[in-house]
């Protein structure tokens, strides 16, 4: 199911505390730090904070800028992003700042939580998911609602719980020149089982005395579980195919072959270099070393389903996937009957006991340098 894309936005100190445990706010940052925010805010359909926050900052969250709440009006969109909240107990206070500025809120959520938020008479639209707080439910009931870009805003509880699920697209995090050292304080991240794997460092900057960094999820994920990670390998694999020479007589596909931890082992795209035949998947397996161990848990992406049957070459690429011991394929789109009738390659994958991941959502994608081949 489609899902927004995560943004997690955090302050920390440099012993990776959000606060300390006096009376106010500890400010982290200085007047440039929260203009970038505030422009965050401006660029996101939805803004989502924990009901601890809500609790403890009793923030408005708002597009603060004029101009650039004028310019969301011009191009269409709500002055205010979408406000969030998500309330396992459903206990929070009505009289609080998020209820009473900007635009929409929606507060997500248990069945008992449900009953108390709404005699509460919370100025929301107040979203039940059911015995427990389910992300995933709740991502993509945000989806529906066309929030493409969500902004998380906090607390250390909800980043965690992204984090380790494997939601999170992105985590931009701004490190303040000081200590706070008091144990009993809020950390940003808590203990418990994180994906594998480094994070992919996209941005520095410095801004007045702080440090903004940017940072991509790069892990798989497990068998039919889903990761942030996975649509960006996928992304990858529909953009390499935009480097495909045109043909008329095949499609234009990319691939990424990538190991459990989110290390690129390999990429490959549609007649690379001076094989006017190979395949994506061909070429980027071609490239790794067929006795390195981490291909029995790698993921191969590919903006096509991986060929069940060719003319060019006596090995399709799906046989090809299997032989190199992968067992994991996510792509954004099954092969039509365009030059092979009835290609299920997925079928074949799966029948050797492969997980088989379709992402629709990038269907489109894939289609686009081969839309001269389609009906």
């Amino acid at each position: 199911m489609p899902l927004p894309y995560v943004l997690l936005s955090a302050a920390v100190s440099l012993d990776g505390y959000l606060d300390d445990t006096g009376p106010e706010r500890l400010l982290l940052s200085g007047p440039a730090d929260f203009d970038r925010v505030d422009e965050v805010r401006a660029s996101v359909d939805a803004i989502l904070v924990g009901a601890g926050t809500i609790r403890a900052d009793n923030p408005r969250l708002l597009v603060n800028s004029p101009a650039r709440r004028a310019a969301r009006v011009s191009a269409g969109r709500p002055e205010y992003p979408l406000k969030v909240t998500v309330s396992g107990s459903g206990e929070l206070d009505p009289g609080a700042n998020f209820w009473h500025t900007g635009g929409e809120k929606v507060v997500y959520t248990t069945e008992k939580g449900a009953q108390r938020a709404r005699a509460a008479g919370l100025a929301a639209d107040v979203v039940s998911l059911g015995a427990g707080l389910d992300w995933r439910r709740l991502l993509a009931d945000l989806h529906g609602r066309g929030v493409g870009r969500l902004m998380v805003e906090g607390g250390g509880r909800v980043h965690t719980q992204l984090l380790q699920e494997g939601l999170a697209d992105e985590l931009q995090l701004v490190v303040a020149p000081l200590f706070v050292g008091d144990p009993s304080a809020p950390r940003l991240f808590g203990p418990g089982g994180y994906q594998r794997g480094r994070l992919r460092l996209v941005e520095t900057r410095r801004i007045e005395d702080v440090v903004l960094m940017r940072y991509l999820p790069t892990a798989p994920g497990a068998g039919p579980l889903v990761t942030a990670a996975d649509r960006h390998w996928l992304r990858l694999a529909c953009e390499l195919a935009q480097l495909c020479p045109p043909s008329r007589t095949a499609f234009s596909v990319g691939a990424v072959v990538v190991a459990a931890d989110g290390t690129e082992l390999a990429r490959g795209h549609s007649r690379e270099g001076e094989d006017p035949v190979v395949h994506a998947e061909e070429a980027a397996l071609a490239k790794t070393d067929p006795s390195d161990p981490r291909l029995a848990s790698a993921t191969v992406y590919s903006s096509l389903e991986p060929c069940a049957r060719r003319a060019s070459r006596p090995s399709p690429c799906a046989r090809l996937i299997l032989r190199a011991g992968v067992r994991r394929v996510v792509t954004a789109w099954r092969e039509p009957d365009t030059f092979v009738a009835d290609a299920d390659g997925s079928g074949l994958l799966a029948s050797a006991g492969a997980d088989v991941v379709v992402l629709p959502e990038f269907e489109a994608r894939a289609k686009a340098p081969n839309t001269h081949l389609l009906p």
